[in-house]
C-alpha cells in the first residue's frame, strides 16, 4: 500500500502502529496477492493525498469503493474519466444541476472537488472485484473513524455531507459546534427520490463557507 506523507500523518499516524491496523495491512496485502482488489494499491489513500487535512472544507462520506473494472481510484463516488458515470453520481449531477445550474459533464472524475478541499472518504478503502462489502469489518472502519475524529477536532468551519444511513451513523462523532452537518437520503436510484433530490446541499455548503469568509466550492466538473 502507498503511504500517507502529508499532514494527515501527524493526525492519524498513530493508527498505523496499532494492532488492528497491522492485521488490516496483512489482510489487504494478502488480498492483493491472491485476487483482484480495487482500487489499485497506489490509489488507496488518494483522498488524503489530494486533500490535506489543513485544506479540508467539506467531507463527503461513502461506503465501499466501486467494485467493477477500473472504476475506483480512491475518492468516494468518483470514477476514472474513461469509465461510465455510475447511477449514484448521475443523481448527484442532477441535483447539482437543479441546485446550482451546473452542466452535467460527460465523466465522473471528481479530482477537481478533492483539490478544492472536499475530502471524499469511503469508510472502507478496498474491495474485492465484483464483491461489494467484501472488505468490511476488517479494520478499515476503525481507521476512517479516526480520520473523521481528526477532522471533527479541526478548529474551523467544515461541512459534513451525510448521505444515507451508513454515513449518518457517523453523526454521533461530530460534536464540534463550528461545523455544519447536512443529512439526506443516499443518491442511489433506490433512494434519491426520497429526499436527496431537492436537498440543495451544494448551495447550502457554499453559503455556509462564504458566511465564514471561505471560498465556496466550484462544483462544476469539466468535460473531458
Amino acid at each position: 500500500m502507498s503511504a500517507i506523507t502529508n499532514d494527515w500523518l501527524e493526525a492519524v499516524g498513530e493508527e498505523f502502529k496499532k494492532d488492528y491496523y497491522k492485521e488490516l495491512y496483512q489482510f489487504v496485502k494478502e488480498e492483493y496477492s491472491k485476487c483482484v482488489v480495487y482500487p489499485k494499491s497506489e490509489d488507496i489513500f488518494n483522498a488524503f493525498h489530494f486533500t490535506p487535512l489543513s485544506q479540508v472544507k467539506v467531507v463527503i462520506i461513502g461506503q465501499d469503493p466501486y467494485h467493477n473494472v477500473n472504476q475506483a481510484h480512491g475518492l468516494c463516488f468518483s470514477v476514472k474519466p474513461e469509465v461510465d458515470v455510475p447511477p449514484s453520481l448521475v443523481n448527484i449531477y442532477q441535483e447539482l444541476h437543479d441546485d446550482l445550474g451546473c452542466d452535467i459533464p460527460n465523466n465522473g472524475y471528481l479530482e477537481k472537488w478533492a483539490k478544492q478541499g472536499v475530502l471524499m472518504l469511503n469508510t472502507v478503502l478496498t474491495v474485492r472485484a465484483h464483491q461489494a462489502g467484501s472488505h468490511q469489518g476488517k479494520g478499515w472502519e476503525k481507521f476512517t473513524d479516526a480520520v473523521i475524529e481528526a477532522v471533527n477536532k479541526e478548529d474551523r468551519p467544515i461541512v459534513f455531507l451525510l448521505w444515507g444511513k451508513p454515513a449518518q451513523a457517523k453523526k454521533k462523532m461530530l460534536d464540534n459546534p463550528k461545523h455544519l452537518i447536512l443529512e439526506a437520503p443516499h443518491p442511489s436510484p433506490l433512494s434519491a427520490f426520497r429526499g436527496f433530490f431537492g436537498c440543495k446541499h451544494f448551495s447550502q455548503t457554499n453559503n455556509f463557507l462564504q458566511e465564514h469568509g471561505l471560498e465556496g466550492i466550484d462544483w462544476q466538473i469539466d468535460n473531458v
